[in-house]
């Protein structure tokens, strides 16, 4: 019987901690391990682990597990890995609740199997399992370092996950230097147990945390993962870096990790979906923290520009545009409210313009007007050195009105672009954790993720929706194909499982003579479309298997007959099972609509501009499977082919809710019947508002 494992804050606020390997000699791990412990101020108790038995920093070594008398919490693990498993065994047994394992030489290394084992023993017991392959935890409410950095961790507001050891503890260095405190660090390593979904558990709550920044190499449980960053979101910004955009970074972090990158088109959608900002860059993500951890929520989406100078007034404005955030454009209360503060030959136009004579005093006054007026929601300041003012006066100046802001409850961010002085002074100031950056871009781009969260937030979409289908029909239809020891449906078989999940389809049957499909096409109607039905021809139109805009029986003769010689010209062995008579649509906007059982987070759909061309134009969206309508739309409207869909040039709009049933309804087929991997309904053909779609030809792969 498999024990119930403890609370995750265990792991970040233990009673007792023993460090197996724990060392005498000072350049090795296990020492490090326990001076970080001792120094950081850990005030439970502490069990260093090593068979030469001792004394390490007034702390007794026990030569066992076994011989400590007492509970532990947490035990860290830095011994060679052949010797691992056998230790977890022993901890496990002890009655250890979380386990990390510092060693590295596992499923990094293709030892998967070892991996196994020990999650194996450790679920058996109870026991989690932090790792392998990581360089430790740091928790600021536990003043517990359990790392082997050789920085000191500054305790904080920001939680640090990451899945690198090493770019961990450059982290932990970057933070002190930036003067960021953490309210934790915990490095994720090869996931064989606990992964980012556990840890974003505790973090959730624990009031200390503010912001929360992840470093991502790859997803194993994304399912899960995707339902807990929703509801982290909801409380708290989280900030995420992902290695592996590329080809062949993706290739590196795969074999860096032991898990799969996965494609980062879907990764971006998922995180966009869950309200997660991304970053491109440590620099940003650390921007972007420290802004989000110590700025108010901003009251409205309003913001101000007070500059200096015009170039970096337009610079900012185009900022603006790109990060999202709205300018205050009431002209007339700008000018009432900037005119005693701007000399004559300025402007109070947005941006307000205090011209290359202004001084302290003037962008003290200046910039004092946006925390009295409530029309103003947040405040864009920037400064260029001039000769007339006094490089003395700038960082008292910026710290003064920073506390107006704050006192007020109003975001602030300033861009300060000069020499030697004012580098000088943005070093002093962001020790100060005042939010001042030398470059534009650097300063909006952070007050956008603040508006950008906030948003989020306010357009989650709520309760998830799925559609009624025939699951038991569409199961009976991959029962058929796999019997047949097929990984793909027919094209009669797909349509069946349109109509089991009720997408709308062309009327279609199945002739297998000329008289027959004479007959069938009688009955639809003309104009038809004739397809191949064969499983060893998958894909149809390269097999000459395809005839489009027939008219009349004679047509239909002469295309079944050209058929079927095509399909055993390109391939003379082809079991044929007939040739689908279909009913020929008629023309509307194409869409394409998919699904996939993706390795990382499960079901997806898929949408996006369809037809021939979609391979060129690649305008398609992603979306992680549940979602309601509401998200449906949003994500419709990410295409740049959306106006088509809402009408042009006086076209009525199009019927955009019948689409949204579609992908609803395709993404119940993949999340409900698993053994569905891939959908694809190219061309979805939507037509006027009303007037419904038909999805006229799909390809699902299946697997057993």
């Amino acid at each position: 019987m498999v024990k119930k494992s403890s609370d995750i804050r265990t792991l970040f606020e233990p009673k007792s901690f023993a460090v197996i390997g724990a060392s005498h000699d000072t350049e090795k791990i296990g020492y490090k391990i326990m001076n970080n412990i001792v120094s950081g101020g850990y005030a439970g108790k502490i069990y260093p682990v090593n068979p030469q038995g001792g004394d390490i920093l007034g702390n007794r070594v026990y030569q066992n597990i076994e011989d400590i008398e007492g509970d532990i919490d947490v035990a860290s693990v830095v011994i060679p890995a052949k010797h691992v498993l056998d230790s977890v065994t022993r901890c496990a047994k002890k009655g250890v609740k979380f386990m990390q394992i510092i060693t590295s030489g596992f499923s990094e290394t293709g030892n998967a199997e070892e991996e196994r084992k020990i999650v194996a023993v450790a679920r058996e017991h109870g026991m989690r399992v932090l790792g392998p392959n990581i360089f430790g935890l740091y928790s600021a409410p536990a003043s517990l370092n359990s790392t082997f950095s050789a920085g000191t961790v500054l305790p904080g507001h920001v939680a640090i996950l990451t899945q690198s050891g090493a770019l961990g503890i450059a982290l932990i260095g970057k933070t002190a230097v930036e003067n960021i405190g953490l309210s934790a660090i915990v490095s994720i390593g090869n996931k064989c147990d606990i992964d980012e979904a556990d840890l974003l558990e505790y973090l959730i709550k624990n009031d200390d945390t503010r912001v929360i920044l992840m470093y991502i190499e790859g997803v194993k449980n994304g399912e899960r993962l995707i339902s807990t960053l929703m509801r982290t979101t909801d409380k708290k910004p989280v900030v995420v870096i992902k290695s592996g955009r590329s080809k062949r970074g993706a290739m590196a972090a795969a074999s860096h990790t032991g898990s799969l990158a996965g494609s980062d088109n879907i990764f971006d959608a998922i995180m966009k979906q869950c309200g997660v900002i991304r970053a491109d860059s440590i620099d940003e993500a650390f921007n972007w923290c420290k802004f989000l951890a110590f700025t108010p929520k901003p009251k409205g989406n309003k913001s101000v520009i007070i500059t200096n100078g015009g170039g970096v007034g337009v610079m900012a404005t185009d900022a603006c545009e790109r990060y999202g955030i709205d300018l205050y454009d009431d002209q007339a209360e700008l000018k009432r409210a900037f005119d005693p503060v701007v000399p004559s030959f300025g402007s109070t136009k947005n941006p307000v313009d205090l011209t290359g004579g202004a001084k302290a005093k003037d962008y003290d006054l200046a910039l004092s007007v946006p925390t009295a007026n409530k029309g103003i929601d947040s405040t864009i300041a920037l400064y260029c050195e001039t000769a007339t003012f006094e490089s003395a006066d700038l960082v008292p100046m910026i710290k003064a009105t920073y506390q107006k802001h704050l006192g007020a409850g109003k975001p602030v961010c300033y861009a300060i672009v000069g020499g030697t002085a004012v580098e000088d002074a943005i070093v002093k100031l962001r020790h100060d954790n005042v939010p001042v950056y030398g470059d534009v871009y650097q300063a909006v781009s952070c007050l956008g993720m603040l508006y950008r969260f906030e948003r989020s937030r306010s357009e989650k979409t709520g309760t998830e929706e799925e559609a009624d289908i025939d699951v038991a029909a569409i199961d009976s239809i991959i029962d058929g194909a796999l019997a047949e020891k097929r990984t793909f449906l027919l094209a009669n078989e797909g349509s069946a499982v349109m109509r089991a999940a009720g997408v709308s389809i062309p009327q279609n049957r199945i002739a297998r003579s000329i008289e027959q499909a004479v007959q069938i096409a009688g009955e639809i109607g003309y104009p038809l479309v004739m397809k191949i039905v064969s499983k060893d021809i998958l894909h149809k139109s390269d097999a000459g298997g395809v005839a489009l805009d027939i008219q009349n029986g004679d047509e239909v003769m002469d295309a079944y007959e050209a058929i079927i010689k095509n399909c055993q010209a390109y391939k003379h062995d082809a079991h044929i099972d007939g040739i689908e008579i279909c009913e020929m649509v008629s023309k509307g906007t194409e869409i394409i609509v998919g699904a996939r059982r993706d390795a990382s987070f499960g079901p997806i759909v898929m949408c996006g501009f369809g037809g021939i061309y979609v391979e060129v134009m690649k305008d398609v969206a992603f979306r992680g499977y549940p979602f309601n309508r509401a998200e449906a739309m949003k994500m419709l409207k990410e295409l740049r082919s959306f106006p088509l869909l809402l009408g042009v040039r006086g076209e009525p709009r199009k019927d955009i809710e019948g689409l949204i049933d579609a992908l609803i309804k395709v993404g119940t087929v993949i999340r409900k019947c698993p053994r569905i991997t891939d959908i694809e309904i190219n061309p979805v053909v939507v037509y006027e508002q009303k007037r419904g779609h038909k999805a006229v030809d799909s390809r699902i792969l299946i697997s057993g």
